[in-house]
């Protein structure tokens, strides 16, 4: 799949691409449990989409990473479309 391809609403995402950038990382507590979340902005040659991180997936991603997702979905959030990997979901950093 391609990033030009993503739409909200379609789950069973596999993809490849480069980490352009790392958002600002955003602390939170929530029922008791700390958590963490970032935006990346990854590309592909057809685009660039955002790329929603959370917990230990923030720590796993740098800016130049060319990363892999599988079984990711995408969501609109706030009126933007946006990746996610997900509880099924894996995310590899390609060496």
């Amino acid at each position: 799949m391609k990033i030009k391809d993503l739409q909200p609403g379609i789950n069973r995402v596999n993809i490849e691409s480069e980490v352009l950038e790392k958002g600002l990382l955003r602390e939170f507590e929530k029922f008791g449990r700390k958590g963490k979340v970032c935006e990346v902005k990854i590309r592909d040659d057809t685009g660039e989409f955002i790329l929603v991180l959370w917990d230990d997936e923030v720590d796993k991603v740098q800016q130049g990473n060319r990363i892999k997702i599988t079984n990711g979905y995408v969501k609109r959030y706030q009126g933007e479309p946006q990746l996610l990997v997900g509880r099924y979901g894996l995310l590899e950093i390609i060496e």
